[in-house]
């Protein structure tokens, strides 16, 4: 069965709201305009295969759009149907329009909606088969129940809608428009269920077949008729297939997997109005055979696997986890390969540091970081300092003044001043700095750092060394004492002005500064991977 494109023309929303949902129910895309101007727009963008038309409109009248559709070559071979409360009365004025095929007196039941447009569509022998859809309908079809939750995305994103109603384990269907394509997310048990659209551009779906998986191509005219989620005798003809074992179900599945992982995206992508969720309604016989029970994170990733899009990399940007309150945390769908990504994003770090931590390429990283980032899970941040540093300072006195002197810094440069061994431990297991400053009057702490840069690491060896301490020796001096390279010495009870100073110097006489990296704890390897420079 090809689909079919009805125009509804119509100033009355709720009439659009009901026609769409009965006339999209039986297969038809549905296309909406609010007033003659837009409808008769409209009708020579999508070449629809019927119009029905309010005989009362806004500063003119039905008769008016018909004449004009009729005096319009391209248009007057495209049936019109009028509605009206008037009835005869109303439909007597169309009789000496040859377009005018039918009349749908207010109000109507479902059934004679559905039956009308049906033979208007069949006996005028249409032709071309169109495009998006919209929402119409009179104020007539058996009564339909009140949207249990409707309103618009002025004030929150529908990651918010969703993580609230799964949250609540809400029964049901969300719709959310998208300009004239309304996205359809079947809920249940705190998962998606099923995905489909309505009024999708034709444009679009050649371009969602043009992505199936290489195991899927052979279902591209299936995944045609399924992206509507109508109900049908194909789509009940597939069902019966899957239960006599004719189909694959787990290629079934997979397409109905993809087809909503391209949906979510598209929904995320668009500039979203309105939305509307219906309680306790039930999906079409295949989404109930197959349903998802997946989580949107997974959903998100997919599709940003099968998508062209790329991730700008660059040195100075961040990646880190967030934390929102009322967030949904399922995870269902999403392969433990791709949550490893989040697990080691409690402290920022660049994609170069993940395409090195994780072993991934670069796009993958790219790919799902985007998803994670639409999903609202991490963040992205600026990197402003001119580099990272630790200063390893035991004695509470010293390390107490440097503290404050940093605290009413520039801020040119990040760091941190630990006393201990296991506060060192912790800050470089998450991040190598670029310096490691340390006391060079201790004992103690110099064999530390002697044992922490024993290691035969490249990352380590760019690390910039700086010794505090009251002997002004020359570097050189210092680095026979500790038998390891230093760049520079520094007073101990230096400021962070003059600590600022040393790494301008240093920083200025290497042509990239030392990289990031992340780093192991101390006693297995220091360090695991490096990063690039911020």
């Amino acid at each position: 069965m090809s689909q079919h494109t009805v125009l509804v023309i119509d100033d009355s929303a709720t009439i659009r709201k009901l026609v769409d949902r009965h006339l999209s129910a039986v297969g038809y895309r549905v296309v909406l305009a609010a007033n003659a101007e837009e409808g008769v727009q409209l009708a020579a963008e999508i070449m629809p295969d019927l119009v029905l038309l309010d005989h009362q409109l806004p500063g003119t009248t039905g008769y008016n759009v018909a004449t004009q559709l009729s005096e319009t070559e391209a248009l007057r071979q495209i049936p019109v149907v009028i509605s009206s409360t008037l009835r005869k009365k109303a439909y007597a004025e169309y009789i000496d329009l040859d377009n005018v095929v039918d009349m749908l007196p207010k109000p109507y039941t479902e059934e004679l909606l559905q039956t009308t447009v049906a033979n208007a569509i069949e006996t005028a022998a249409m032709i071309v088969g169109s495009q998006s859809g919209g929402s119409a309908v009179p104020e007539v079809i058996n009564a339909q129940d009140e949207a249990a939750l409707t309103g618009n995305f002025s004030f929150f994103g529908l990651r918010e809608l969703l993580d609230f109603l799964n949250n609540g384990q809400k029964l049901g269907v969300l719709e959310v428009e998208a300009g004239r394509t309304r996205i359809r997310f079947h809920l249940e048990k705190g998962r998606i269920q099923g995905v489909y659209a309505h009024g999708i551009d034709p444009h679009e779906v050649e371009q969602m077949t043009a992505r199936l998986p290489k195991s899927l191509t052979n279902l591209a005219p299936v995944l045609k008729m399924t992206v509507g989620g109508r109900s049908c005798t194909e789509i009940d003809g597939f069902v019966q297939l899957l239960d006599q074992k004719v189909l694959d179900p787990r290629l079934m599945s997979k397409l109905l997997r993809f087809q909503a992982s391209i949906l979510v995206r598209f929904a995320f992508t668009q500039k979203l109005t309105a939305f509307r969720f219906e309680a306790g309604h039930t999906p079409n016989t295949l989404h109930r055979s197959l349903p998802l029970d997946i989580s949107l994170l997974a959903l998100l990733v997919e599709a940003a696997i099968y998508s062209d899009d790329q991730l700008q990399i660059d040195d100075q940007t961040t990646f880190v986890r967030r934390a929102i309150r009322g967030q949904n945390l399922d995870r269902a769908g999403l392969s433990a390969r791709h949550m490893n990504l989040m697990n080691v994003l409690s402290e920022p770090k660049d994609a170069r540091e993940l395409v090195r931590t994780l072993g991934w390429d670069s796009d993958e990283v790219g790919q799902v970081l985007l998803a994670f980032e639409q999903a609202e899970l991490i963040e992205r941040r600026v990197q402003s300092c001119a580099g990272l540093f630790v200063v390893f300072e035991p004695d509470p006195t010293h390390a107490q003044r440097l503290r404050e002197s940093l605290e009413a810094s520039d801020n040119r440069y990040s760091g941190k001043v630990v006393r201990d061994k296991l506060a060192l431990q912790l800050v470089l297991k998450r991040t190598i700095p670029h310096s490691l400053i340390f006391a060079g009057d201790d004992e103690a702490a110099c064999a530390l750092i002697g044992k922490i840069l024993d290691y035969d690491d490249p990352q380590i060896e760019q690390m910039q060394r700086i010794v505090l301490t009251s002997d002004r020796s020359h570097r050189d001096e210092w680095t026979q004492q500790l038998g390891f390279r230093v760049d520079s010495t520094l007073a101990r009870q230096s400021t962070a002005t003059q600590l600022f100073a040393v790494l301008d110097r240093l920083q200025s006489g290497k042509n990239t500064p030392p990289p990031l990296a992340t780093a192991g704890s101390i006693d297995s390897p220091l360090l695991v991977n490096a990063g690039a420079a911020s």
